[in-house]
Parts: structure tokens; C-alpha cells; sequence
């Protein structure tokens, strides 16, 4: 019998992806309050016939059908340490009681959380403290551990925290830790604020965000040399039309082949026919371009930089390009996309848990 799940907090649907790829998880319905994230939900998978509510703090228990697991990533900006970190002050914080409303009135077997490690240490422990005394006083049993993404398949630093809680104490001990193999590291070249820091390709992608400081902090950016064999010279190669026709020592901004040891201000990198005051590099300890509605600021450093697209922000999260494609073709903008992603869980990381809640399940035949 295929394990019933509910998606909490859906937003792209995440949970769903991870468990529906294990297999043996059907689910029953989801909860997403943001229309667009949830057009996008619905363009991706089959939702016809299922429990659907916009806002948790609506959801009536007895309306809805019974199921055997909740899945909920209830939103962390309340606890991280990006945020302001204002825990169950926020009105954010205070919908992990509606997580707990739902387990005391449905009574699932199990119920799979995330949130940002910053859980742990908020408010010296005591909102964690909280919240595991509100599931121990239910009757449930848990563990957690906190998880990085980049050993689970998906080329992303992202270390988030994960809660499995079982009413069968015979589950105790039998999920946490997953194992996951070796990855890269996040390589840095240029440090400073987020938005302006730069990285090296080869490495993995930043920490995938919501929102953050800077048109490339919600992204990363990234060195990306063109050339197949790059030979870094003193002078100026030949001025082509071409924007890969080498890389050079020289100051001649106009040949598109600068390289420099200290790093420029460019403008709008996506988008070389943009200028302000005929210019669009800068000299390296020059202040950067007045900011305005239509133009991107970014950094330019031994070579070109660019932001990473949605779909490859979609794909470091574990989703197929035909989940991407099902989601814009709604006429979403790139700005709700690279939302949508940086929302996200892990894909992969969901289904690597799932596996082990499948196990078990079948282990002692929990959900008959």
C-alpha cells in the first residue's frame, strides 16, 4: 500500500518530486498561500481531484482526507541567520504551529520537516526546545540531521536541517544519517558582500536563495572563460567583433579580452550593448555605476561573469528541465522562477529520506 503524504508549504513541490521518484508515496493534497508559485505547482504535476487550501492557518482537518505522512518545509527566514531572526515572533515562525495542529487532529505516521540550520541555535535553543516538546507531548518520536546538498547528486552548497518524526518507536534510530558521496567544494575568487562575490565554475553553485543582496546573490556569480585553451598574454590580441578572441594583460577595454588582478565594475553583463556615459567597464578602482530600474551591476575579473539562468538554478535543486519548461511556459518572470528555486528543497536529499521512511515502513508494515 503506497505511503499517503501531504504537501505542506508545497511550494514547487519538492517533497512531492523527491518521494514520487522513490516510488510507493501517493500524495493527497498541498498547501500553497504565494498564486504564482502555486500555478506553478499545479503546471508540473496532476493535482485534479486532490486536497488543495491556499493558507495553512485555513486548512480544516476534517475536510481533508487521511494520510500517513506530512512533509513540510515551514518557512525558515525566521530562523536564519540571513534574516532578522526573529524565531516565533514572526508571524513566519508561528506557522510551525499549524504543522502541529495538523499532526494532533490527523494523527499521520510519520512527518518529514526542514528548515535552516540556524533552528538549532536560535534564541540559545529554546525555539528548538519548543518545538520538540510540542511533538514529544503528541506522542511522537523523532531525529534530525543536518544535510548538505552536494553530497546528494546536485552541484549546490546548501546545508539545511531535517526532522523525521515516527508514532512507532520501533523506527527509532533507522533513518538518520543518510550517506552521500563525495563532492566539490564551493570555490571562491573574489570574496566581499553577497552580490559581489565570485565564483569558480568548477566548483559547486552557491547556497541557492529566495532573496538576497545584489542581482547575483540570489544566483552566485560566476568566471566564465571562453576560450577552450586560454593563454593569458602582455599585450592585446587582434580587436575582433568576436567576445572570445583571447585573454590579454592590456587595459584596451574595447577589445572585449581585459584581465586584470584586481576586479571592475561592469554593467548589466547579460546584456554588452548596454552603456552609461559610452561605457560599460570600468577602470578597477574606479566606484560603480549609478544604480538604476533597467540596468544589473556586476563584477568583471580575469574574464567574463555571468548569473546563473532559472533553469540552472531549477536544476541544482534537483528538477528536470520539463519541470522547469511546465512552469514557465505559465508566463512566469525570471525574478519568481529564481524565487521558486532558492524557496526549494533539495530534491534528491528528499528522496534519499524517503527511502529510508519506505524501509522502515515495510519493515514493520506501519501504513496498511
Amino acid at each position: 500500500m503506497a505511503i499517503r503524504f501531504f504537501d505542506m508549504f508545497a511550494g514547487i513541490g519538492g517533497f512531492r518530486s523527491g518521494l514520487e521518484a522513490v516510488g510507493g508515496f501517493e500524495c493527497i493534497g498541498h498547501c500553497e498561500i504565494d498564486k504564482r508559485t502555486n500555478m506553478a505547482y499545479c503546471a508540473i504535476y496532476d493535482t485534479e481531484g486532490e486536497y488543495y487550501c491556499d493558507d495553512a492557518r485555513k486548512i480544516n482537518p476534517d475536510e481533508m482526507p487521511d494520510f500517513d505522512l506530512l512533509c513540510a518545509g515551514f518557512p525558515c527566514q525566521s530562523f536564519s541567520v540571513a534574516g532578522k531572526r526573529l524565531g516565533f515572533e514572526d508571524t513566519r515562525g508561528t506557522l510551525f504551529f499549524e504543522v502541529a495542529r495538523l499532526l494532533a487532529a490527523k494523527r499521520p505516521a510519520f512527518f518529514l520537516l526542514e528548515n535552516v540550520p540556524g533552528l538549532l541555535s536560535h534564541d540559545g535553543g529554546k525555539t528548538l526546545e519548543t518545538i520538540y516538546a510540542t511533538l514529544i507531548e503528541m506522542g511522537y518520536h523523532f531525529e534530525w540531521c543536518v544535510h548538505n546538498s552536494r553530497y546528494f547528486g546536485v552541484p549546490q552548497q546548501r546545508r539545511r536541517l531535517y526532522i523525521v518524526g515516527y508514532l512507532d518507536p520501533q523506527c527509532a534510530g533507522q533513518i538518520f544519517p543518510l550517506s552521500g558521496g563525495n563532492a566539490a567544494h564551493l570555490r571562491q575568487l573574489i570574496g566581499g558582500a553577497q552580490g559581489q562575490r565570485v565564483y569558480d565554475p568548477k566548483g559547486v553553485a552557491c547556497t541557492q536563495a529566495a532573496t538576497s543582496g545584489g542581482w547575483g546573490g540570489k544566483t552566485g556569480l560566476y568566471f566564465i572563460d571562453m576560450n577552450a585553451d586560454p593563454v593569458v598574454t602582455d599585450v592585446a590580441r587582434c580587436i575582433t567583433a568576436r567576445q572570445d578572441s583571447g585573454v590579454s594583460k592590456h587595459r584596451g577595454e574595447h577589445s572585449a579580452v581585459l584581465i586584470e588582478d584586481a576586479p571592475r565594475a561592469i554593467l548589466t553583463p547579460d546584456r554588452e550593448k548596454v552603456r552609461q556615459q559610452g561605457r560599460r567597464i570600468k577602470e578597477p578602482d574606479e566606484p560603480m555605476f549609478t544604480i538604476t530600474a533597467q540596468d544589473r551591476h556586476g563584477i568583471l575579473h580575469k574574464g567574463r561573469i555571468r548569473k546563473l539562468m532559472p533553469i540552472e538554478c531549477w536544476r541544482l535543486q534537483g528538477y528536470s528541465d520539463e519541470q522547469f519548461n511546465k512552469a514557465a511556459a505559465c508566463g512566469l518572470k525570471d525574478g519568481h522562477l529564481y524565487k521558486m528555486a532558492g524557496n526549494s528543497v533539495s530534491v534528491p536529499v528528499i528522496s534519499a529520506i524517503g527511502q529510508r521512511i519506505k524501509a522502515v515502513n515495510e519493515k514493520y508494515e506501519i501504513v496498511r
